[in-house]
């Protein structure tokens, strides 16, 4: 019963916090106003600002900063126990990562929607800006570079969630014309298309239970599968990379924000799938075996490997706790969507907390969940003896870490009578759309940080898209500057990783070879992020208590992090991480000094205001409002 206890105490402390904390924090600290003119009203576009339904914006959000990082941090780091890997996602997302992500999205709000690197250059001063800009075009080129690969290995381990990912692209163009376009029911078309994607997760898994056709439906389905499922990873990576390029030039209304939605429709219905399957196997067990921790409880060190818990801990779980690139989604795209400063808290807020419990069901379904059986990998294995030996090493642990949800969950919703097969096909299915819909957020994101950057870089007098005039004028485009973020992206995944030879079987994972970077990296940009925050409030003499602690953990943390890896770093050879590593830490000490500068100064003054809209906005805002 343990397991079932912590699951319903952590979603009844998501709850509470919500509704103390996160209205506290809106209502008191950022005075969220309903009269206020929002970006998405204010600069609508049809194309990136687009006033929407706060679930629609909801649903983008949620999918786009879970991707699988809820999931495979907390499911590498319970290698040092459960408990401190659940209090530090507890608490974490409570106090810090909530506050961070909420925080980013009413910061950029009140700015017109600019990103916080944009942000940085106003509260704090334009060199900041620069610094923060090349670690987001650093941070998002790792993630494009990673996440075509972890799609690729999640399509190859579990071949019957390859089709329904990419049926899910019709249903969103249907649903983004039949809601926006036509001004449809949004609850007509979400029970249509959740319907509909349950159904591709049926029929990708070979349509069990199907009888009548004689079997060859699904044996045909299930040879498709294994011949998609061979293709060479670089394969799958381009295939991606040219998905990413269309969802990102496309009206954001058109593929990327429904896909975002009716993904977190199936996403969200199947977390309470497996919160059902937990209360059944937590009370009646599963093969006449209770569910229980299989997992220690507390491990401070794992055995021989010289990783300790405290710092690593807390850049291992990233977006189950807190994450840098959450503050990117949060001013890269949905506050340019949200269409009353009133919807910020559930969705900035809200969607931390929904993502703190889906790290939290990771944790048990790890933790406890695989300890019922692995199947065909480790035949005969259960319990502690299971788990101890697919968690042996460090290199066990990341090898093992997505496929032991998916099974240990998988696990779970056979407790309830699910068929096996369809139980891993669901479970599959929702890994990949969570890192399908950070994929292509994230090139979005990309697409804004590069034109952001050229921006800068051109003279204000230069014609954008005209390459004769400036070289890099074609940065400034939409198209440019996403095919520079498809492009780069593609040459680092096409590297054979770390210690491989370069063949066809290692093609694609070239992303490997600065993933070590990435956590610490990623969190770094959260406690950047923070100083935004914290300085954008100290400007308007806010309270800024609840902050700093926060702010501080998150300057420390990463940096700690990152001295204790050039070590490891340092005895295999991998001299390339430990520049980029020096080169970061360098430019986190010059931020901070930058910022202990301006601190006594910029108490009470707001920093220069942004110029004023072209007339024709101003009164199309005008009419908009009346």
């Amino acid at each position: 019963m343990t397991t079932l206890l912590i699951a319903l105490g952590s979603a009844l402390g998501f709850i509470v916090a919500y509704h103390t904390y996160g209205r506290w924090l809106a209502r008191k600290i950022f005075a969220i106003d309903a009269a206020a003119t929002v970006p998405s009203v204010a600069l609508n576009d049809d194309q990136d600002f687009v006033p929407t339904s706060r679930s629609i914006v909801f649903g983008h959000h949620f999918t786009s900063i879970a991707g699988t990082g809820p999931i495979v941090g907390p499911a590498l780091a319970i290698i040092w126990g459960w408990v401190p890997a659940l209090l530090w996602v507890l608490f974490g997302s409570i106090f810090i990562g909530a506050v961070h992500d909420f925080g980013s999205l009413i910061v950029s709000m009140r700015n017109r929607g600019q990103t916080v690197g944009e942000i940085a250059g106003r509260v704090l001063n334009p060199r900041v800006r620069f610094l923060f800009l090349a670690i987001l075009l650093f941070g998002l080129w790792v993630v494009l570079a990673i996440f075509g690969w972890v799609i690729a290995r999640v399509f190859v381990q579990f071949p019957e969630s390859i089709l329904p990912v990419f049926l899910q692209i019709p249903i969103a163009v249907w649903i983004g014309v039949y809601v926006h376009r036509k001004g449809k029911s949004l609850f007509f078309a979400s029970a249509i298309a959740l319907a509909l994607m349950y159904l591709t997760v049926w029929f990708g898994a070979g349509c069990p239970g199907m009888t009548w056709t004689g079997g060859w439906l699904g044996g045909g389905i299930q040879t498709l599968n294994k011949h998609l499922a061979a293709w060479p990873i670089a394969a799958w990576v381009a295939v991606l990379l040219a998905y990413c390029y269309a969802a990102s030039v496309m009206p954001v209304w058109v593929l990327l924000q429904p896909r975002d939605y009716i993904n977190s429709l199936q996403l969200i219905s199947s977390l309470a799938l497996v919160v059902v399957g937990l209360a059944v196997a937590a009370t009646l067990g599963s093969g006449g075996a209770p569910l229980e921790f299989v997992a220690p409880a507390w491990r401070t060190a794992i055995p021989d490997d010289p990783r300790p818990i405290v710092p690593l801990m807390f850049v291992t779980i990233a977006c189950g706790a807190i994450s840098g690139f959450h503050c990117l989604v949060s001013s890269g795209t949905s506050s340019k969507q949200l269409k009353s400063e009133t919807d910020a808290q559930f969705v900035g807020y809200g969607s931390m907390l929904m993502e703190g419990f889906l790290a939290t069901l990771v944790i048990i379904a790890v933790g406890a969940g695989i300890g019922f059986g692995w199947g065909q990998q480790y035949p005969g294995l259960t319990g502690a003896e299971l788990w101890n030996t697919m968690f042996a090493t460090w290199d066990g642990a990341a090898k093992n870490a997505i496929g032991a949800f998916v099974v240990g969950a998988a696990n779970l919703l056979e407790s309830m009578g699910i068929d096996r097969t369809m139980a891993k096909a669901i479970m599959g299915v929702l890994v990949a759309s969570f890192a399908g819909t950070t994929l292509d957020t994230a090139t979005r994101l990309q697409r804004y940080v590069v034109q952001e950057i050229a921006g800068n870089l051109l003279p204000k007098s230069a014609p954008v898209n005209t390459l004769t005039a400036n070289p890099i004028s074609w940065l400034a485009n939409k198209h440019g500057a996403t095919l520079f973020a498809v492009t780069s992206a593609f040459i680092l995944a096409i590297l054979p990783g770390p210690g491989r030879a370069w063949s066809w079987e290692n093609l694609g994972t070239g992303g490997l070879l600065l993933w070590p970077l990435f956590g610490a990296t990623n969190q770094l940009l959260a406690g950047f992020a923070f100083l935004v925050i914290t300085f954008w409030l100290w400007r308007r003499q806010k309270p800024v208590w609840f902050i700093v602690l926060p702010t501080i953990f998150m300057l420390i943390m990463p940096a700690w992090a990152m001295l204790v890896e050039l070590q490891t770093w340092w005895a295999k050879g991998s001299y390339a991480l430990i520049g980029i590593a020096v080169v970061t830490l360098l430019l986190e000490a010059w931020m901070i000094v930058e910022a202990l500068l301006m601190w006594p100064q910029a108490r009470g003054v707001l920093e220069e205001t942004l110029p004023p809209l072209p007339q024709a906005t101003a009164a199309s805002i005008q009419v908009a409002t009346e």
